[in-house]
């Protein structure tokens, strides 16, 4: 996926804070949220996004301790869907 799609997507609708469905072309849907931290502009410039896995959701609310993050490269990306829709 593009930059400008993943952004329009990440950043519309109230979904800023709210972990999204991340569908990807090699491996199994990942439920996440797109952290916007201090690189966020540098990452997305380069297609590169910052997720907290659902796993770590509750520890990263808590402490927002960045190595609970993981960076994925946008192009593997296939779609983008909101939580609730599987």
């Amino acid at each position: 996926m593009t930059t400008e799609t993943i952004e329009k997507f990440v950043e519309g609708k109230g979904r800023k804070g709210a972990p999204v469905n991340i569908h990807f072309k090699e491996r199994s849907t990942v439920i996440g949220l797109f952290v916007q931290g201090m690189d966020y502009d540098e990452l997305k410039s380069k297609n590169f996004w910052r997720i907290v896995s659902n796993s770590h959701l509750d520890e990263w609310k808590q402490t927002k301790d960045i190595n609970l993050t993981r960076v994925f490269n946008g192009v593997s990306f296939t779609r983008l869907s909101d939580k609730e829709a599987v």
